[in-house]
């Protein structure tokens, strides 16, 4: 069995070894990158939802960055969202500001009762550099 190439971006591995997960692992040309939430360098949840959403991506450009990848290397996402329903558009209108242009990746959109005190989270597939 082969070791995983793990990526970790800088400053949060403690954060990654005690909760037992690899932030990005690269694999066959793909970045794989675990779910990410708008957390604070201790791990707890930025309270205000659009600042959790601007967070969520910071984290999530922090681990591209580390592999040398960008968001424009995304070929697939999924976000997690507690109660779509009332923060969706909320959350949708953050998106755009890390978006970028077309042509954009595919996204699924899941909603969920919970996600550890967090109300948004963003998994991606990237292309390795």
């Amino acid at each position: 069995m082969s070791v995983r190439d793990v990526v970790f971006p800088p400053g949060r591995q403690d954060l990654y070894e005690r909760n037992r997960y690899s932030p990005a692992v690269r694999s066959n040309g793909l970045l794989f990158v675990s779910g990410q939430v708008g957390s604070r360098p201790d791990g707890s949840p930025e309270p205000e939802l659009e600042a959790q959403v601007r967070l969520a991506f910071q984290n999530l450009n922090a681990i591209l960055a580390a592999a040398g990848c960008t968001f424009d290397d995304v070929i697939d996402v999924t976000v997690f969202i507690v109660d779509p329903e009332s923060k969706f558009e909320r959350i949708w209108s953050v998106v755009g500001e890390f978006w970028g242009g077309a042509p954009h990746p595919t996204v699924t959109a899941v909603g969920v009762t919970w996600l550890y005190g967090f109300d948004f989270e963003i998994k991606v597939i990237a292309r390795a550099a």
